[in-house]
């Protein structure tokens, strides 16, 4: 319907036993190669495709994906992790004379970690939760405009909020210890 009169680009066979497709597929091959005028020394000049070979395509970028895929992510926690230690490393340069006058008031060095701590897995938490949002937004969108079907399982949900939550409490380590070790009287005096 849609190719301009006279050209036909592709034909849908279907046999009444799937054991006796291969010997349907060379029989069209053999009606092809008659109706093309080609030679038995000659290459085909179509081409022929059975459900087979289409699953086994997609089964092969599957693999690729799920080989590829690990590598990226494990590239993206890493540069995510420096990105929220540098942030958190700011935030506690900035707030030097904040974490003097608690500790003069009497917080403990578990208390600052533990504040810092808290803030670098929330700040990371919220980011995976944006990503999971921007994920199935993606996921919806394909679905809705392709024949593909897409969905996200709910594991893979808990995995990405997961991840996330420990990169950040991973990158806050080496900020909440550098804030907890802060001598009050030098935090105090610190512009």
């Amino acid at each position: 319907i849609t190719n301009p009169r006279g050209i036909v680009d592709q034909i849908v066979i279907q046999t009444l036993d799937p054991d006796r497709l291969r010997e349907a597929q060379q029989e069209v091959e053999g009606i092809m190669r008659a109706r093309r005028g080609l030679r038995p020394g000659e290459g085909s000049d179509f081409s022929l495709e059975t459900a087979d070979e289409a699953i086994s395509f997609w089964d092969n970028i599957s693999r690729i994906l799920f080989t590829a895929l690990p590598g990226l992510v494990a590239i993206s926690l890493v540069v995510g992790g420096i990105v929220i230690m540098n942030i958190m490393l700011v935030s506690v340069m900035e707030r030097t004379r904040e974490i003097g006058v608690r500790k003069a008031l009497g917080a403990r060095r578990r208390d600052i970690l533990t504040q810092v701590l808290i803030e670098s897995a929330t700040l990371s938490t919220v980011g995976a939760i944006f990503g999971v949002a921007a994920g199935l937004g993606v996921a919806m969108l394909i679905s809705a405009v392709s024949p593909l079907p897409a969905a996200v399982s709910a594991k893979w949900i808990a995995l990405g909020v997961s991840l996330g939550l420990i990169v950040g409490v991973v990158s806050g380590v080496y900020p909440a210890s550098q804030a907890a070790k802060l001598d009050p009287v030098d935090a105090l005096r610190y512009e």
